[in-house]
């Protein structure tokens, strides 16, 4: 099992920056990928940025430079640096991980969310 808590939502102004946080417990070792998803009403959950056990990066071509994703395994906290921040950004964000278990199946975990707002 994996448990996945997000913060540091809020609101902001346009152009201004927040940093999202989740904290991950739980059978971290098996941890392969971890990825911020958002959902902004009435739209498709979009999957925003990846990182993989390796550090390799990926981000949507909507926050390509804008947005950072980075993990501090001593803290076992996954981030989201969100600079440059636009009133389209403005959903609820959560983070995923990608987990490997017996007979390479692969599970998958939810945070509860939470909402960016970015104002104009």
């Amino acid at each position: 099992q994996v448990l996945l808590v997000e913060s540091g939502g809020g609101l902001v102004q346009a152009g201004g920056s927040l940093r999202l946080s989740c904290a991950v417990s739980g059978n971290i070792a098996s941890i392969r990928a971890m990825n911020w998803y958002r959902q902004a009403p009435g739209k498709q959950r979009e999957l925003v940025a990846s990182i993989t056990d390796a550090g390799s990066t990926n981000y949507a071509d909507s926050v390509k430079g804008r947005f950072t994703i980075s993990r501090d395994n001593t803290k076992n906290t996954l981030y989201l640096q969100m600079n440059s921040l636009k009133p389209e950004d403005t959903a609820v964000y959560s983070c995923n991980a990608k987990r490997l278990g017996y007979s390479s199946t692969y599970y998958y975990y939810w945070g509860q969310g939470t909402q960016v707002t970015v104002s104009s």
